[in-house]
């Protein structure tokens, strides 16, 4: 009887809280942000003012996520923009019936389309389409200009807040996230051989996944050229031999020695407090290089190809973090020089107006918030706008599956109902306001860390406290936004959920076999004479984050209900063979790189076939079936690790559906 009761398995997952710290800076700005407008509203004689500051504010507060300078500014300041614009285009529709319900459908499909483009436009894009709902629903002051401007402000001064200490500590996020990512090649090493193994090297993924996007977004500003950007970007890059030999260790099957992983984490802390550049410190730093995998017992002995690939990319790694003077011009990155800002822009709304997701979603979102206005249009509901508020958030794509979302949504505005109901019916409008609202504000960011729901029940009492400031309706606005809610919740379950197929339906194999296609094209330069090593090396980082991507989306699917959650389930050991696939191959490569023999070209050719034999497979159903995969070759050869890999992916079965 206890297990009939229990709650299933999705929804655990779903409400388990995350393991991410609570970012308490960004607690301490929400605090400040939101409630000094209003206590500014209030000494003014404009409360009403001072809550559409704060509600421009709440915006800046959702977006504040960024841990370096330059990302925090477009990740407020460019959302903040399409939030001042959708809040004036919903005040020029206020009142106008039809009209409205019109405009906020092309609103919508606009919105959609923007939010697949990356997350910066995702959320000017959740922005231009919010703020068109309050004002098209809330009656606010005049003239057209007032309103958006008073958001803006919000926005601007939660930037503000956050660029504080900019002069100070100018270079520290991006030295944080290289060193960061130093101290999670150090846990890698010190796993390998271990059963912990694969899930550090998520962790190293992640890292580098940040940093590099810190570095290229400081670049296409900085142009490459400055000393301290210079010294950063060469440390980033140097780790990267290191992290390619760590595969090969791992398959040796031995722990490295400790000074290998303590003298990496030497290294982190050197990038991170900037101690680098003495010749005393780089000798100290060498010394556990030239004593760990190198050591040689004795004259006759020599080390391992993975022991030797180590040794000489910690030494390198090293010489590079110490250097005195690093060279301007011999400074490449990993990923690419960035493309000018045009060319981005007009590379993504060419990408956006050309492809079918980004068109799929756009309608899908657009019929939803139709259907929202014209409901309330035709049905009297009380501050209808958040029915179409509700939508907006269960529909973000990028933010996890939909029917999670929509279930989270409605337990977590229950929630934060019952703290708006103890602060409505309890608390007295005025002052009182101003250290109520700092303390709300402020678990906005900390409970956002933790998950949708949490967030959810921290943003909702906030809306309505700075919606009672706007409207004077107190306790009695407690009990509509729960039917609003659920109204939302029930129209993005049904027309934006059951009435797609690729909402419940697994279409993530496609995603998984252009990955297992990618892999085999990798097995192929990685062998081949007119590949270069950067060039290899760049595929291999594009590979892993793509890799990392249908992770991404294999989790969100596990969250979905039954068959597509158990679908996701069975696939998911594909996907991890893919990723000790991709390991195997660049542990081959450094083998050879070390004294190892070349495979034969018909060995490589092999498993490239097999892998693309496999990804057809994929692709053409919507589960796995078992393929036996025989693969001849030289058992002492440094591809047999790898050959191994791929029959073990081959021969993976999911269960019957």
């Amino acid at each position: 009887m206890q297990s009939r009761l229990a709650p299933p398995a999705w929804l655990v997952r779903t409400l388990t809280p995350q393991t991410a710290p609570i970012p308490w800076p960004a607690v301490g700005r929400a605090g400040v942000a939101m409630a000094a407008p209003l206590a500014v509203g209030l000494a003014a004689g404009q409360p009403a003012y001072g809550a559409l500051v704060s509600m421009g504010a709440l915006s800046g507060v959702i977006g504040d996520t960024a841990d370096a300078y330059r990302m925090r500014v477009f990740n407020i300041a460019v959302p903040q923009f399409f939030g001042a614009l959708g809040v004036m285009l919903g005040t020029i529709v206020f009142g106008h019936g039809w009209l409205a319900v019109g405009a906020l459908t092309v609103i919508a499909l606009v919105s959609g389309m923007m939010s697949t483009i990356g997350a910066v436009a995702s959320v000017s894009g959740l922005l231009l389409l919010l703020n068109s709902v309050i004002g098209a629903g809330l009656p606010l002051p005049g003239p057209w200009w007032k309103a958006p401007l008073l958001l803006a402000c919000g926005g601007l001064f939660v930037l503000f807040l956050a660029l504080l200490a900019w002069p100070f500590r100018r270079q520290e996020p991006e030295r944080a996230a290289v060193a960061d990512a130093y101290r999670a090649v150090a846990d890698l090493l010190e796993a390998a051989g271990k059963d912990s193994y694969d899930a550090k090297r998520q962790v190293v993924t992640q890292a580098l996944d940040t940093s590099y996007d810190l570095i290229l977004a400081r670049r296409a500003r900085a142009h490459g050229r400055s000393g301290p950007f210079v010294r950063l970007l060469s440390a980033l890059n140097v780790l990267i031999p290191l992290v390619e030999a760590a595969p090969a260790a791992h398959l040796r099957g031995a722990p490295l020695p400790a000074g290998i992983p303590a003298a990496v984490r030497d290294l982190a802390d050197a990038v991170e407090t900037g101690n680098t550049g003495r010749p005393d410190a780089r000798r100290d730093a060498e010394g556990p290089a030239r004593s760990a995998p190198g050591h040689r017992p004795s004259a006759h002995a020599s080390p391992a190809p993975s022991e030797l690939a180590v040794d000489v990319a910690l030494r390198h790694a090293a010489t590079v973090v110490y250097e005195t003077g690093p060279d301007p011009y011999n400074v490449d990155d990993r990923l690419g020089l960035p493309a000018a800002l045009r060319i981005r822009v007009r590379r993504a709304t060419r990408n956006v107006l050309l492809s079918e997701g980004s068109w799929r979603y756009g309608l899908r979102l657009a019929l939803c918030i139709g259907i929202a206005q014209a409901l309330v249009s035709l049905i009297a509901v009380p501050r209808s706008y958040w029915v179409a508020l509700t939508v907006t958030f269960v529909l973000k794509p990028d933010f996890g599956s939909v029917f999670s979302r929509a279930v989270l949504r409605a337990l977590g505005t229950a929630v934060g109902l019952v703290t708006a109901a103890a602060v409505l019916s309890q608390v007295p409008r005025g002052w009182w306001d101003v250290p109520v609202m700092v303390v709300l504000a402020a678990l906005i960011p900390a409970a956002s860390a933790k998950g949708y729901a949490y967030q959810t029940a921290a943003i909702t009492p906030v809306i309505l406290l700075l919606s009672d400031v706007l409207n004077h309706q107190g306790f009695a606005l407690v009990v509509p936004r729960l039917v609003d809610s659920l109204i939302g919740c029930g129209i993005a379950l049904i027309a934006g959920y059951l009435l797609w197929p690729e909402s419940w339906q697994t279409r993530i194999g496609d995603r998984l076999a252009s990955a297992v296609d990618d892999t085999a094209h990798y097995v192929e330069t990685a062998f081949g004479p007119a590949t270069d090593h950067a060039s290899r090396t760049r595929q291999r980082r594009r590979l892993y984050r793509d890799l990392s991507t249908v992770r991404t989306e294999f989790q969100r699917a596990l969250t979905e209900p039954p068959p597509t959650g158990t679908r996701a389930a069975a696939w998911w050991p594909l996907v991890v063979a893919v990723e000790r696939i991709v390991d195997a191959t660049t542990a081959a490569r450094v083998r050879v790189n070390h004294g190892a023999p070349d495979p034969a070209p018909a060995e490589v050719e092999a498993v490239a076939f097999h892998l693309r034999e496999l990804a057809v497979g994929v692709r053409s159903s919507d589960r796995l079936v078992e393929v036996r995969a025989d693969l001849a070759g030289d058992e002492e050869g440094v591809l047999a690790p790898l050959r191994q890999e791929v029959s073990a992916a081959r021969a993976i079965t999911s269960p019957d559906p």
